[in-house]
């Protein structure tokens, strides 16, 4: 019985600890970026057309879109996002299977206003 006990709050522990995290992408400026990277996942016509500021682009359809990832390294959580949030929501997932910590922030940029 006790293992059965031990089982069942390891595997809560476990799926609590790998979910992905998101947050509307009008909270995030109240985040502390200092420990994260800003990745706008849309293409480089998008990214030139608005983006959030510091953000750097790296496109979800590129084939070597995980390997640009690997680049920036795991020590720092990352926050994805992309027009409306279709491909920043694949984006952290894929990452996050990776062991990356990874935030999308929903809604994406077409839902972005700055605070005044």
């Amino acid at each position: 019985m006790r293992y059965s006990l031990l089982l069942v709050l390891i595997f809560f522990l476990s799926v609590n600890c790998t979910q992905k995290k998101s947050m509307h992408i009008n909270d995030f400026a109240n985040e502390n970026l200092g420990n994260v990277v800003l990745v706008d996942v849309r293409t480089p016509e998008e990214y030139d057309e608005g983006h959030l500021e510091g953000a750097i682009n790296i496109n979800w359809h590129d084939p070597d879109f995980t390997k640009q990832v690997e680049a920036l390294g795991q020590k720092k959580g990352i926050y994805v996002y992309c027009k409306k949030g279709g491909r920043s929501a694949k984006a952290a997932s894929l990452l996050d299977s990776l062991g990356y910590r990874v935030t999308d922030l929903l809604g994406g940029y077409d839902d972005y206003a700055p605070a005044d």
